[in-house]
């Protein structure tokens, strides 16, 4: 009679085993990274590393997937991620219009605030230039300048960092833009056809002309290594000190291990020989800043953004 209990018992312990749902270990199908931006950018060709080098390290296809949106919203590449279950199959990277304001300029589907932090890899080489021939060669002197003439600004879109802090900046020194429009494309041609003064661009953007464009500030933390001359914005205005980052965002249920497993093939990469080729040649800073201190950065680029939306009231 024991032996027979005993049997009953195993075989009930076995057939529960049997009917318990298994656990299907991250990742197990395709992955997306959802960059919000058309492809060809730095923030698009450094996420293409590090799909390929995630597929490679787990065994799964990896993809970028470009859903551009414009520079003030509505994001539909962050929307699309936004909604999506929090299992990691769709990564967002993402700039701090997308993470720190996306849901505070009425985009529903990003409020209230969706994203954690993986990690923050890209400092875009954001720069204020102008053409080799302006009258002026500095902020203070176009801020002289531009107290007698118009001074028409160009950007890739008013709600970018970029773009507020050199409105903030003009504010500070005491001029107004005389205009100021959005672009898609900002490069060596922009300043050559006259469409636009002074342009707010990655440095990338103007590298075939450097010798004919005068670079006036870099919008960074620090010098941009390959204009050393060139003051950061912290220099110029330290009220005014951030920069424009990419890093790679998941929504807050997203568990723990998943995180683990995208930040430990993203840092791998980032620091990889090919990716720091790319920070060498366009002057870009590229490196792994983990969660924790990724989420401290955001919450002083927050404040920094109140302070410049104070100032352009």
């Amino acid at each position: 009679m024991r032996s027979t209990r005993l049997l009953g018992g195993a075989l009930a312990v076995a057939m529960t085993a049997i009917a318990a749902p298994v656990l299907a270990e991250y990742p197990e199908k395709p992955v997306s990274f959802v960059v919000p931006w058309p492809p060809g950018d730095l923030e698009d060709v450094l996420t293409r590393m590090i799909a390929e080098d995630f597929a490679a390290e787990y065994g799964v296809p990896a993809a970028v997937v470009n859903k551009p949106g414009g520079g003030g919203g509505p994001f539909p590449g962050a929307i699309e991620v936004a909604t999506a279950p929090a299992d990691g199959y769709m990564i967002g990277s993402f700039v701090p219009a997308v993470s720190v304001i996306g849901h505070e300029i009425g985009i529903d589907e990003l409020t209230p605030e969706k994203f954690d932090p993986v990690g923050i890899f890209l400092t875009y080489p954001f720069v204020i230039a102008t053409s080799g021939d302006a009258p002026y060669s500095s902020m203070d002197e176009l801020a002289a300048y531009a107290a007698a003439n118009d001074v028409a600004l160009g950007h890739f879109g008013d709600v970018l960092t970029p773009t507020q802090v050199t409105k903030a900046l003009a504010k500070n020194l005491g001029f107004d833009w005389g205009s100021d429009a959005a672009f898609d494309a900002l490069d060596c041609n922009t300043l050559a056809s006259g469409d636009a003064d002074v342009i707010n661009t990655t440095l990338q953007l103007i590298l075939p002309c450097l010798d004919d464009v005068k670079v006036l500030v870099a919008v960074t933390d620090e010098r941009i290594s390959i204009i050393p001359d060139t003051p950061a914005i912290g220099e110029v205005d330290e009220s005014l000190n951030i920069a424009l980052w990419n890093g790679l965002f998941v929504t807050k249920e997203t568990p723990q291990d998943v995180r683990d497993k995208i930040a430990a093939v993203a840092a791998k990469t980032v620091m990889s020989d090919r990716a720091q080729a790319v920070a060498s040649e366009t002057g870009a800073l590229v490196y792994w800043m983990d969660a924790e201190a990724s989420a401290t950065r955001i919450a002083g680029d927050k404040a920094t953004v109140a302070h410049i939306g104070s100032i352009l009231e």
